[in-house]
């Protein structure tokens, strides 16, 4: 065995049979952003046997700063070819899957098919409810992480433990961004960081296993903290999930909260124009029984919309997350 990885290998934890159950343990990384670089980099280094990487985006100049796998001469070009070009000079050893896509609900459960373990490095509420929603289902364990500005949380769902839902039953009414909010490279970096960790300890087996905990990590006072969640229940009754826009059917009836000036022309022809604040007013009034799809740019609209929706009765919702 390479001597690359004899400084690893020496710890009890860890050793030859430990480094073979890494070498032939593979982890797909949705997001090769801030989160994913520390990812990626820590899972090549220490020999997990494939690395697949999803991420449609392309390298930006103001993504370096938090994101050291990329250089300037990386600049428009696509994240997951770039990423998989720098792990490789790293770590040739490893073998790297670079997939130009955004995850949706389309194509989740084939993206982790064949992984034994998922990671959620796309700091993005929509695809952290889509990859929770599929892996309970595929029973694959999740370790899922977020930063925004000064603090952020990592911890380890699904498989045998309970699901993101379960967790977070809700979504935030707001929710900022790198680009509205602000971040750190060094935190992104820290939970990052973190989230490797938590894959190493899943796959080595180590005991006791991170399955179920969750860690948050405050930056403007050092503060860290956590809970277990292992005895979380699952939310009760049937899920508001987001769908893919090809799974709308001509009986559905589809609400754009977005307005006119920041989407002239939805995606559907059919789909009513109406703001989150007059839903949530009850002010249009819908039949009872055609499912209700509502759709935003990042799907958290669509959640207050259509949790306002099931307040008033309705029972069968869905939302779409549309992008950018």
């Amino acid at each position: 065995m390479s001597d690359r990885y004899s400084r690893q290998i020496i710890l009890p934890e860890v050793g030859a049979a430990g480094q073979g159950r890494l070498r032939a343990t593979s982890v797909l990384v949705i997001g090769a952003g801030g989160l994913g670089c520390a990812v990626l980099q820590y899972l090549c280094a220490a020999g997990v046997g494939r690395l697949v990487i999803v991420d449609h985006d392309r390298v930006e100049e103001s993504n370096l700063h938090r994101q050291p796998l990329y250089r300037t001469s990386d600049l428009g070009e696509l994240k997951a070819q770039a990423a998989r070009q720098a792990l490789l000079l790293s770590n040739p050893e490893v073998t790297i899957d670079a997939l130009a896509e955004r995850l949706t609900p389309a194509n989740a459960l084939r993206l982790l098919a064949a992984a034994d373990l998922v990671v959620d490095a796309a700091d993005s509420f929509a695809v952290t409810y889509v990859l929770s929603d599929a892996c309970r289902r595929a029973s694959k364990v999740l370790v899922s992480a977020s930063v925004l500005g000064l603090s952020g949380y990592v911890g380890a769902f699904c498989g045998a433990a309970p699901s993101y839902r379960a967790v977070f039953p809700e979504m935030p009414r707001q929710a900022g961004s790198c680009a509205q909010s602000g971040v750190l490279g060094t935190a992104v970096g820290v939970m990052g960081t973190l989230q490797a960790h938590m894959v190493l300890a899943l796959a080595l087996e180590l005991q006791p296993t991170v399955l179920g905990q969750l860690i948050t990590v405050d930056f403007r006072t050092l503060r860290v903290g956590g809970f277990s969640f292992a005895q979380a229940q699952e939310p009760a009754g049937a899920l508001i999930a987001f769908i893919a826009p090809a799974d709308v059917s001509h009986a559905d009836i589809v609400i754009d909260v977005r307005s006119v000036a920041e989407a002239p022309v939805s995606p559907f022809a059919a789909a009513l124009r109406i703001g989150v604040e007059e839903i949530e007013r009850a002010q249009t009034r819908f039949p009872p029984e055609p499912r209700i799809v509502v759709c935003c740019r990042t799907g958290v609209r669509a959640w207050r919309a259509a949790r306002a929706l099931h307040s008033q009765g309705h029972e069968h919702l869905a939302l779409i997350a549309l992008g950018e």
